[in-house]
């Protein structure tokens, strides 16, 4: 049997800080990896639900008019969009989305955020392209960003699933929520 030494040991002790730095770096790299994998919308896949009256459609009577709701027992928003996008509704010349509010990170409720300014400051996220600067919806918890001209899709922070969609209809002068997507697992 080897016998431990004093000097044995203070000759090794250097092994203890580099294998401690090594494993911060390699979950930092894990992390980094996870957080940047996002995962883009496709094709809506809507579960239908009973017809609830969202709004009129004077109350989204111009570009980025939100009107939020209820809808199978979750909380919603209706945007009013200046382009048509995978899950909306474009009726009239005009174009719609609605999502649910509940980020798909840890389950808080996200908000529009209009200011691309606050998006900058509060949530650290800028658009990469000019053109690509606008309102977004953003959670207040653990700042994930979400693009509604992308059908929802996470674009910054830890969320890295889209916000569900909820199926629009226009009956007469007003939208009507008819379907929305299964939420995914809080936090998965």
């Amino acid at each position: 049997m080897t016998r431990l030494t004093r000097r044995a040991v203070l000759e090794r002790w250097w092994l203890l800080p580099v294998g401690a730095t090594v494993g911060v770096f390699g979950f930092m790299g894990l992390y980094a990896a996870r957080v940047s994998r996002k995962s883009v919308p496709g094709a809506p896949q809507f579960v239908g639900g009973p017809a609830v009256r969202v709004a009129a459609l004077p109350q989204l009577d111009r570009e980025w008019a939100e009107v939020q709701f209820a809808y199978a027992g979750r909380p919603c928003t209706v945007l009013r969009l200046p382009e048509a996008t995978l899950g909306g509704l474009s009726a009239g010349g005009q174009h719609y989305a609605a999502f649910s509010r509940v980020c798909t990170h840890l389950g808080c409720p996200v908000n529009l955020v209009r200011d691309v300014e606050v998006l900058a400051f509060s949530f650290n996220y800028r658009a990469p392209n000019p053109q690509d600067q606008h309102p977004q919806l953003g959670c207040p918890c653990h700042f994930s960003v979400f693009d509604p001209l992308r059908s929802g899709e996470a674009v910054f922070g830890k969320a890295h699933l889209p916000l569900p969609r909820v199926r629009l209809e226009r009956r007469g002068d007003a939208l009507w929520a008819t379907g929305i997507e299964a939420a995914p697992a809080i936090g998965g």
